[in-house]
């Protein structure tokens, strides 16, 4: 299915050469795809900030500060830049709350903005008075009313000005922000789709328009939908490593490999001459999990040992974080190398979620060799850990962790001998996993509960129950290797 549009692939892959020239022959053109943001600001600004815009819309947010920030001290009074630097901050569809310094600097500049708006247009005040909202001081206000404010303001910026571009993407992008996970309907996706496929018809080189199309169908239900904004965002701005790595969500989603691979390839490679850590490490951890569903436990751990030698990695940052502790666990467990499982150390200074996927590596290694008791161990340290995360207020991640740690806790009771408990501990764990969608910082769960329970039933001699389940969890995750796997296995017992 993918094999007609490899030679499309060609395209990021030679843009990602042409970056590593870039850095020494400043005659290579940048790709962005196009922007059109009128503003009210000295004309010489224009094109600055339409460019500035379309690295927000790719997630280029260092370059994008640095080109807001030129617009700024070019024309000191266009507010619009000042409303780009705060909007910088804004992580939407993947990021946590951030952190104090960098939501207070948000703030400035969102301030700087309204403090500047006298001069600036009906439609541009809206945004701004948006961005205030989203980045208000308010006493009590969470992360989420906030951006559900924002949202709110953002859809009247809509109402306002049914034919600008830019106030319907901006809108859209609102919505995806708010998407609950919990919400297996897709409400709120649905939505910024019925606004972005329209407009990307329109405008078939947005780079905002392609990019926010792949995340509104990163889902089981959506994912076929958002095959063509994954098949031309790279071509439209393959100057953005994330542009270039974007449509390996879309191609995880629906099991093809070669194209996830292509395209974490030419991302990684790009990230890397920018300077990109985050960016570089992210495609690396979907690389390393499209390799291991083809079979190529070499290349993985090729790449698992390079991101093992990246130096002064920012564990502050969550993507970073997960990405460099992940990848190794993903590929011991997939490869069923336990004893390598259960060694896995926690990296120093990670986020309390992210810790708790080394502490299930450890309690899963332990486990499925034959150590129950010490495996209890861990499973009991992950539900300190959901514990935690709860008390936070970060309820994704802590439901997340309650999974693992009855995956744990099952696989446990499993090498006790005590069936009955494993089954009914697995069955919970993938019910509530399946319950939840996965956030974009991660091409999947390392080994889906539903995918596990199959695993489970087979040892315990249930081929009929265990087919059952391997062909859910391929319902949820095409081409998953150990899945389909687990699916022949089944099939072959009578």
């Amino acid at each position: 299915m993918c094999h007609p549009m490899r030679a499309l692939w060609l395209l990021p892959l030679i843009a990602s050469t042409a970056l590593a020239d870039e850095a020494h022959d400043h005659g290579v053109p940048e790709q962005l795809g196009h922007v059109s943001f009128p503003i009210s600001c000295d004309a010489s600004v224009q094109q600055p900030f339409d460019r500035a815009v379309a690295l927000l819309h790719s997630f280029a947010y260092g370059p994008a500060r640095q080109a807001f920030r030129q617009v700024a001290d070019a024309d000191p009074h266009c507010a619009m830049a000042y409303w780009g630097m705060a909007m910088v901050d804004f992580h939407p569809v993947w990021s946590p709350p951030l952190p104090p310094d960098t939501l207070a600097q948000a703030q400035q500049n969102a301030g700087q903005a309204v403090e500047r708006a006298s001069g600036a247009s009906a439609r541009e005040r809206g945004f701004i008075q948006a961005a205030a909202l989203l980045l208000q001081t308010k006493a009590g206000l969470s992360t989420a009313q906030r951006t559900v404010a924002y949202e709110q303001a953002m859809a009247q910026v809509a109402r306002d000005n049914p034919h600008d571009v830019e106030s319907q993407v901006f809108y859209a992008l609102a919505l995806l922000a708010n998407a609950s996970p919990a919400d297996k309907t897709h409400a709120k996706q649905k939505q910024a789709v019925a606004l972005l496929e329209p407009l990307f018809r329109a405008h078939p080189d947005h780079p905002g328009l392609a990019h926010y199309l792949i995340h509104a169908c990163d889902s089981e239900e959506m994912a076929q939908q958002g095959l063509q904004a994954a098949r031309v965002y790279a071509q439209i701005a393959p100057s953005a490593p994330h542009a270039l790595h974007m449509p390996s969500h879309i191609f995880t989603r629906l099991g093809l490999w070669d194209d996830s691979i292509h395209s974490n390839l030419a991302s990684k490679q790009a990230a890397h001459v920018q300077h990109d850590g985050m960016g570089e490490l992210h495609a690396m951890d979907y690389l390393v999990y499209a390799y291991l569903q083809e079979g190529k436990g070499d290349e993985a751990k090729r790449v698992v040992d390079e991101a093992g030698a990246m130096a002064s990695l920012d564990m502050s940052n969550f993507a970073v974080a997960y990405a460099a502790s992940v990848m190794p666990i993903r590929l011991a467990v997939e490869r069923g190398h336990w004893s390598d499982a259960a060694n896995v150390k926690p990296l120093a200074d990670a986020p309390p979620a992210v810790m708790a996927i080394s502490v299930w590596s450890r309690g899963m290694g332990l486990a499925r060799s034959g150590n129950p008791k010490e495996a209890r161990e861990q499973a009991t340290r992950l539900r300190q850990i959901q514990a935690q995360l709860h008390a936070s207020g970060d309820e994704y991640w802590a439901v997340q962790t309650a999974v693992l740690a009855d995956e744990v806790a099952a696989w446990s009771s499993q090498a006790s001998g005590q069936t009955t408990e494993a089954q009914a501990l697995l069955r919970a764990a993938a019910d509530r996993e399946d319950a939840l969608e996965k956030r974009p910082v991660t091409p999947g769960p390392v080994l889906p509960a539903r995918e596990q329970l199959g695993y489970l039933l087979l040892q315990q001699g249930n081929a009929a129950a265990a087919r059952d389940a391997f062909q859910a969890a391929l319902a949820q995750a095409p081409g998953r290797r150990l899945a389909m796997q687990g699916e022949a296995l089944a099939q072959a017992k009578p």
